[in-house]
């Protein structure tokens, strides 16, 4: 039974870091915030501007989740300590695998929440669109961008994140030449951040006939979405429009009517498309968003004044510049090469168990 008083010196151990952490989320200030916006919220004519009560009621939902994820963080210290004295009352040793595995749920959270506690950037709790672009490779780095599309796709999953997809084109014979998804959720710019680069795979090719062992490269570059940035203005004469016909093999995510968009932003190079909406004005309106994203990235990536000061920059996708690297053979492990973070369960990386990269990331930046 010695196990549960160990339990118990943790628990009280921790407890004045959970109690520190309420003031770090500013949960006094967010309770504040609540009344107010629900006050507004009941007044007559809120919903008579549409876009704006939408904004409110966005950002609602935000300080809710962030109080309901304290308070429940809080329950859940509390069920640890009843259980384990439940146990030491009833000298019953049952019930330690229960414990062991909801201690150590309990303290990934809690880790989470104190990591997005260092999400102070401007666009931190801003939406993340995400744009996967391979390498040079062909078939094999085309693949590889699309296992590195689903693996996004599952994470945002994982977190009740919702994703949508801005642009697609197939690859020649698999895989895909270029995506963009949006992931919606509370500071999923700010943590999706950190993944914005050059990816590495080293496996045993698929399309290879000798089987030999091939290396690719995929960029993943990571935008904010903006809304109401007076700072990231776009006008019609910033930018030149194509349009064209979607490509690829398409299925479900690809329109095939002369309605695929294209912008250049003409001051910088920047180039960005949309086939996947069923007209071009919706095509435009994607593009748009995209290139507001990429703008605003870059300008706070190179702490620009103005936005006339970016000037187009081409990630290189290739050997010495990747920012992580996924060994599938001769061994397993994926290891991030800017916070030393390794984990050998390649499937469940896969499947989109990226937390300890991020927050690997986020607690890398935060000693800088």
């Amino acid at each position: 039974m010695l196990e549960f008083d160990e339990y118990k010196i943790k628990l009280n151990n921790i407890r004045p870091e959970l109690d520190n952490l309420k003031d770090a989320l500013k949960l006094d200030a967010a309770a504040k915030e609540i009344e107010e916006l629900e006050a507004a919220s009941e007044r007559d004519g809120f919903w008579n501007d549409v876009e704006k009560s939408q904004q409110v009621q966005k950002r609602l939902k935000g300080l809710k989740t962030k109080v309901e994820n304290y308070d429940s963080l809080c329950a859940t210290w509390d069920d640890l300590y009843a259980l384990c004295d439940m146990a030491l009352e009833e000298n019953d040793d049952s019930m330690l695998g229960e414990l062991q595995e909801e201690y150590k749920e309990f303290t990934e959270k809690m880790e989470s929440i104190k990591l997005s506690t260092l999400l102070t950037g401007k666009y931190d709790a801003n939406n993340a669109i995400l744009t996967l672009h391979p390498g040079a490779g062909g078939t094999e780095a085309q693949d590889w961008a699309s296992m590195l599309y689903r693996m996004y796709c599952r994470w945002a999953e994982r977190h009740g994140f919702k994703y949508s997809v801005m642009d697609y084109q197939d690859g020649d014979e698999a895989g895909i030449k270029s995506a963009t998804i949006k992931i919606e959720g509370e500071n999923a710019y700010g943590f999706l951040r950190g993944e914005n680069g050059v990816h590495r795979l080293v496996r045993i090719s698929p399309f290879d006939a000798n089987a030999r062992r091939q290396t690719s490269f995929s960029a993943v570059e990571v935008m904010p979405e903006i809304a109401d940035d007076n700072t990231i203005e776009l006008r019609d004469d910033d930018y030149e429009m194509q349009v064209y016909r979607s490509s690829g093999a398409g299925g479900q995510k690809v329109n095939k009517t002369s309605s695929a968009v294209r912008l250049i932003h003409k001051a910088t190079g920047i180039v960005v498309s949309s086939q996947v909406e069923r007209s071009h004005f919706q095509n435009l309106e994607n593009c748009k968003e995209m290139l507001r994203a990429k703008l605003a990235e870059i300008k706070e990536r190179e702490h620009l004044e103005k936005i006339s000061d970016i000037k187009g920059v081409q990630m290189k996708i290739d050997f010495g510049s990747a920012i992580r690297s996924y060994v599938f053979m001769p061994y397993q492990l994926v290891k991030d090469q800017r916070s030393e973070f390794e984990n050998s369960n390649i499937q469940a990386v896969m499947d989109g168990d990226i937390d300890g990269f991020i927050n690997a990331y986020l607690a890398k930046k935060a000693e800088t």
